[in-house]
């Protein structure tokens, strides 16, 4: 707890005041949160924001269109939300995809995805693939450029971006020139060496994930499918360059180290970050971690710059 930030402290004092999470049903806690007074937050200029409805099967899910000033076409960033697969939504994201767009100059477009347990896997994954799809097809009415697509998130998104990046290339996909992979889960074992030294009192406790990993799943079979646990893939091969971001207080921590290390196994151009002092939840907590967001999104402008340049090559 030495190192832990200060703000880091602070959003850990205010999550105590909560109810423990995982011993409450899901619609309760989104209920909970949506209740919350909102938090007055600098929000970053952008050109154009709008919400768009996509169709998925037996539906619709909405995406929020975040398109920076100037000309275009731009590339573009698919993103997707935290929240364990069960709460969040693009509202939580939201301050966090705004700076995104205008540091890297992207055009972002965060997912709206459907949530378990009334939407358990694959269906996320699906809504998620579909997007994928949606995005690529419209590029050209989006001002965007297709050839130029990321794709990203945190926590449980960036899982979900992570799986994006196995199905499409397997499926003749999209194309997807890069991943930026903020805390993710790689696996549902629960069973790694930061896992047992954050278990408790960092915001994230592995009980909490076990139950997000619990309503997520239908049953043991899916916590194998690659889909749901990317660690697991045999073949990481010819996937695209990487950034992977994590915090050092979160459980999640060495799972998404070591998913960055087997990417590189695998000849995957990759970079790394580990948040010093941070915990899990940081980067779309923009009334606390303000700095730090913007500090990682400098990173993330970094590597991308780099993705731009080898687009532009090919």
């Amino acid at each position: 707890m030495a190192n832990l930030k200060p703000q880091s402290q602070l959003y850990l004092e205010a999550f105590k005041q909560m109810p423990p999470i995982a011993s409450l049903e899901p619609q309760t806690v989104r209920d909970m949160f949506a209740m919350a007074p909102p938090v007055e937050v600098e929000l970053a200029p952008l050109g154009k924001i709008e919400d768009r409805l996509v169709p998925v099967q037996d539906g619709e899910i909405n995406v929020r269109i975040y398109t920076p000033e100037g000309q275009g076409p731009f590339p573009v960033f698919v993103y997707y939300h935290g929240g364990g697969w069960v709460i969040g939504d693009i509202a939580t994201a939201d301050a966090s995809c705004r700076m995104l767009a205008n540091k890297t100059q992207r055009i972002v477009v965060s997912v709206d995805y459907r949530l378990a347990p009334e939407y358990k896997f694959p269906v996320p994954v699906e809504d998620s693939y579909a997007a994928l799809q949606w995005v690529s097809e419209n590029a050209t009415a989006l001002n965007a450029n297709a050839s130029n697509m990321v794709v990203g998130g945190d926590s449980a998104g960036g899982n979900l971006a992570a799986a994006m990046t196995l199905k499409s290339r397997e499926e003749n996909g999209p194309a997807i020139a890069g991943q930026v992979l903020i805390y993710p889960v790689t696996a549902l074992s629960y069973d790694s060496p930061s896992y047992e030294q954050f278990k408790e009192g960092f915001g994230l406790d592995r009980d909490l994930m076990i139950w997000f990993g619990n309503y997520y799943i239908r049953n043991d079979k899916d916590a194998k499918n690659v889909l749901v646990a990317p660690i697991l893939a045999e073949d990481l091969r010819n996937l695209p360059p990487a950034f992977v971001l994590t915090a050092e207080y979160d459980v999640l921590r060495d799972e998404g180290e070591a998913y960055a290390e087997r990417l590189r196994e695998a000849g995957v151009y990759v970079e790394t970050s580990r948040e010093e002092g941070l915990i899990h939840g940081f980067f779309t907590n923009m009334a606390v971690f303000p700095e730090d967001i913007k500090g990682s999104i400098d990173k993330f402008a970094s590597f991308l710059a780099k993705v731009d340049q080898e687009v532009s090559r090919v």
